[in-house]
């Protein structure tokens, strides 16, 4: 008789061992297989160190210019009211430098922003190649003007130039107390921000072509397929895409922007403070430090490496700001 054909037969019982202990395969479920370690090459190492240490560089020599300007600083912080410059104490003094150095930046901010990221959005979404090459040559030289050429060309050329406009702007808008007196000379906190607005243009439009460039193509031909317009598709898509981009640009463009020393000295008679930037008046930290400098000694020397340090705090803070505003808007990315 023969088996049931249920029934399993003993030459294929998977258990079944002929003289040896039956293994699983290695690669049956259940099985754990050794982890590789992975080999670090020579190669590997060596360049894992080098960039570690180019980081601490870095961090170290920001510690050690934060020491020496604390260090040098320190007699005017601790000095008596009447020994520092204008006998109303060091912050008497330096509080109007720093109203005139952030009222110039944010004017030349709001000025270049704009016109910076509508370059950008026609060298990269409008002009035709070959134009778009040139105008992006064109930018990136006028980055590398030196900022002195910009103060004298400002001082020359700009200044005269908006003497009729801040005229009109006396008679037209005088209510304000942005505008109550017109300069005769045209050297006054306007110029010097829109000469600022000017060279600090081809960074925020460098960097915000650069960013646009990179925008995911399934990102635009998605928008386009929807029905969208090209500038819808540039709205919906491209902006929002390059918007942590265009504020790394606009940061970079505002650090130059605060701390430009010669063409912003070249361009302004120092003065007192006021709110009033078609007047004449006004000073930066950065052109105070320039002005004074080389002839300073003893506790005069300690006040302007404090006004140094005031301007390094204001940079890192502003710095901050600003990759804190990059790090909420790391999340849209050509992956999502």
């Amino acid at each position: 008789m023969t088996a049931p054909p249920d029934e399993p037969r003993g030459d294929h019982d998977p258990t079944a061992t002929s003289g040896s202990v039956a293994t699983r395969p290695p690669d049956s479920p259940g099985t754990t297989r050794p982890k590789a370690r992975a080999t670090r090459r020579p190669g590997d190492v060596v360049f894992s160190g080098l960039s570690l240490a180019s980081g601490l560089i870095i961090l170290l020599i920001l510690v050690l210019v934060a020491v020496f300007l604390i260090q040098q600083g320190w007699p005017a912080f601790t000095a008596d009211s009447e020994e520092i410059s204008g006998g109303e104490g060091f912050f008497g003094y330096i509080w109007p430098l720093v109203a005139g150095t952030v009222v110039a930046s944010i004017i030349a901010m709001v000025v270049a922003t704009p016109i910076a990221v509508g370059i950008a959005l026609f060298v990269s979404h409008y002009a035709p190649r070959r134009i778009g090459v040139v105008i992006g040559f064109v930018v990136d030289l006028l980055a590398a003007v030196p900022s002195v050429v910009f103060g004298m060309w400002g001082l020359q050329t700009f200044a005269p130039q908006f003497v009729p406009l801040f005229g009109w702007l006396e008679d037209t808008l005088s209510f304000l107390p942005f505008f109550e007196d017109g300069s005769a000379t045209g050297r006054t906190l306007m110029t010097a921000s829109l000469v600022l607005a000017v060279m600090i243009l081809p960074i925020i439009t460098s960097v915000s072509r650069e960013v646009f460039l990179q925008t995911p193509r399934l990102h635009e031909e998605a928008a386009l397929a929807l029905g969208a317009t090209k500038w819808e598709m540039i709205r919906t898509a491209v902006i929002p895409f390059g918007t942590p981009g265009v504020i790394g640009g606009v940061m970079l463009g505002l650090g130059r922007a605060l701390g430009e020393t010669m063409a912003v000295t070249l361009i302004l008679s120092p003065g007192a403070f006021t709110w009033n930037i078609i007047g004449s008046g006004n000073n930066t930290i950065p052109a105070e430090i320039a002005l004074n400098f080389p002839e300073a000694s003893g506790l005069r020397l300690a006040e302007l490496i404090a006004a140094g340090l005031v301007l390094f705090v204001i940079t890192l803070i502003v710095n901050l700001f600003a990759r804190w505003i990059v790090a909420k808007r790391s999340e849209f990315s050509g992956a999502n």
